[in-house]
């Protein structure tokens, strides 16, 4: 009985090594990316095992294939099947490219109709929405080498440019030219970057200048009630 038990587990144990075999061929590209990507990272092997950005990218390569199938329960049970082991809740109809990565991840939504570049980084929290209840697209569109920072939203049918940069909670909802810097609620582009010369044009920030002359006018004010009250005296 004891042999037959050590049997069983040895060839689980194979099993279980043969998986991490395949899945290291298969997403070898996007293990070596959460290393580049992540200082924190301190090799292969944790990345495979430990990094749940990667496993919700495995389930999600399956899932999108069934989903292809239009073998929709199934796809969509395991996507929830994937968010219940990972907090990232990813729909099986979205489309990702190569190399993406997601640091960290917990509370990542990304929806049906969302299409995802190559090489694009997601930080925890960030969410791909929609705005219509109409079978339409209605999910951002995400360009190549594309960051996303934490907790930002970006709703609707928008494009992102590529190379462009989404400052953590920014909340976009226009589509953003490639090579931008984009912060704020709602997200104003604050500069945009030249590959060519690799130069940064820093643009005006119209919710900065406001405040600045609104600070200005309270300040004016604030020195002629000085006076009038000097003058009262």
């Amino acid at each position: 009985m004891l042999i037959c038990i050590i049997n069983i587990l040895a060839f689980l144990f194979l099993l279980f090594i043969l998986k991490l075999i395949i899945i290291s061929i298969v997403f070898f590209g996007d293990i070596r990316a959460a290393q580049k990507r992540d200082p924190a990272a301190q090799g292969f092997l944790e990345v495979l095992l430990l990094y749940q950005g990667l496993h919700a990218l495995i389930y999600h390569r399956i899932a999108h294939f069934l989903y292809n199938l239009r073998l929709y329960l199934f796809a969509r049970m395991l996507s929830q099947f994937a968010r219940f082991l990972t907090g990232i809740e990813i729909h099986p109809g979205a489309k990702i490219g190569k190399r993406f990565f997601i640091d960290h991840g917990m509370g990542v939504v990304i929806g049906e109709t969302a299409e995802i570049g190559d090489n694009v980084t997601m930080y925890q929290g960030v969410t791909l929405g929609g705005t219509s209840h109409l079978k339409l697209k209605r999910h951002p569109t995400i360009g190549n080498n594309v960051v996303i920072g934490v907790g930002a939203k970006l709703i609707g049918n928008v494009t992102i440019g590529e190379g462009t940069k989404i400052g953590a909670g920014s909340v976009v909802i226009t589509s953003v030219p490639p090579h931008a810097t984009v912060v704020g609620v709602p997200g104003q582009v604050v500069a945009i970057r030249d590959p060519d010369t690799d130069t940064v044009e820093h643009l005006p920030d119209p919710l900065r200048e406001r405040i600045d002359k609104l600070e200005q006018r309270i300040a004016e004010m604030e020195k002629h009630l000085r006076v009038a009250k000097g003058g009262n005296r």
